[in-house]
């Protein structure tokens, strides 16, 4: 086997800055930034925009669509209910 082709894989602490949660795993990932972790030891730092702490379908915090208020502004804005597409009118397609 080839020494040298693959990555360090080292201990490396990755924070949510958002949640406020850090949890120290082992990666690849590379780092100069470092941080002293509980156990007293110094490990590199990744700073993540999201992690389980913090995403809506981990937390159970998601945001729910508010379908009917759609569905009331399409027909709103582009004339929904009765008369459009009924098969009523000069245009409808049918004998005559």
């Amino acid at each position: 086997m080839q020494q040298d082709k693959h990555p360090e894989y080292r201990p490396v602490v990755f924070r949510d800055r958002s949640a406020g949660y850090a949890f120290l795993t082992r990666s690849t990932a590379n780092s100069d930034q470092t941080i002293a972790w509980d156990d007293g030891e110094t490990y590199p730092v990744v700073d993540v925009e999201i992690s389980s702490e913090s995403h809506p379908f981990y937390t159970g915090k998601a945001r729910t669509v508010d379908s009917e208020g759609r569905v009331a502004r399409f027909e709103r804005r582009y004339g929904g209910g009765e008369g459009r597409g009924g098969g009523e009118g000069p245009d409808a397609g049918g004998p005559g």
